[in-house]
């Protein structure tokens, strides 16, 4: 008598094919991509006045509300910041208060992970180019409406070298002193400007003091920082005009929202 095999072991090795070719398949699919990096790096967690951080993995994306956090003649009276000042301000002018009063603003920042040098330089425009660690904008080397001189102002600014403009936004045009000399150095980093390139104060870190014949046409070079130790292009202030940038942006500018 011939006795039948049962069909179970024949099954049993169809379905172990067919769920080793899957497996093989999906580890080999070219199409599955790599997650995107959004951890936010250190440096820009160095943004203090930030009310928000976020990346996600292209642009950096910083929300400020623009307000110092230092004293200024320009907060109202009743601000726990308000303090009257009547002393000399930068390049050795006296002050002299101008008729604006700080108002917060709701700015939100988009600036590159990597910025990278861009051939075309734009020119930077009046009002918003960068940030400042505490949140507060930084200005080019113009006064409004029509890329006036900036000495026309400079008696405005405060003794932390910043003033607001009609419509309460305070910003910096020249060395922020409050951050080179209390919350940072004059060799430290004070903030970003949008194409995502640092901007420091007007030491190098030898001490050695930085002028604009140091720089190249856009106020800045590329060497070593502490904060990137493999090297980066950077801006300075320095005490000469054009104080903060020159001919344009280094790299391609980010956005600034309000």
């Amino acid at each position: 008598m011939t006795t039948k095999k049962p069909a179970f072991p024949n099954l049993f090795l169809a379905l172990v094919l067919m769920v080793s070719s899957f497996s093989c398949s999906k580890t080999e699919d070219p199409t599955t991509l790599p997650e995107e990096n959004t951890t936010v790096p250190d440096v820009y967690k160095k943004i203090y006045g930030a009310s928000s951080i976020t990346s996600d993995g292209t642009y950096i994306t910083i929300k400020t509300n623009g307000v110092p956090d230092h004293k200024s003649p320009y907060y109202p009276t009743n601000n726990p910041l308000y303090e009257a000042y009547s002393g000399t301000t930068f390049g050795g002018y006296t002050f002299a208060k101008n008729p604006n009063q700080i108002a917060t603003q709701s700015f939100t920042f988009k600036i590159p992970v990597n910025p990278k040098v861009d051939a075309n330089h734009a020119a930077t425009p009046l009002g918003v180019i960068g940030l400042a660690l505490n949140g507060v904008a930084l200005f080019n080397q113009y006064a409004g409406p029509n890329n006036q001189a900036l000495t026309g102002e400079i008696a405005s600014f405060d003794k932390y070298y910043g003033h607001p403009q009609n419509t309460g936004q305070y910003h910096y045009h020249v060395e922020p002193l409050y951050l080179t000399t209390v919350k940072s150095t004059k060799s430290g980093l004070v903030g970003f400007l949008l194409d995502g390139f640092p901007v420091y104060g007007p030491q190098e870190e030898s001490g050695t003091t930085v002028t604009s014949s140091n720089l190249d046409a856009y106020h800045g070079h590329t060497h070593a920082t502490l904060d990137f130790p493999a090297g980066i292009y950077h801006y300075h202030f320095t005490a000469d005009a054009p104080y903060l940038n020159g001919n344009g942006y280094y790299g391609t500018a980010g956005t600034v929202t309000r």
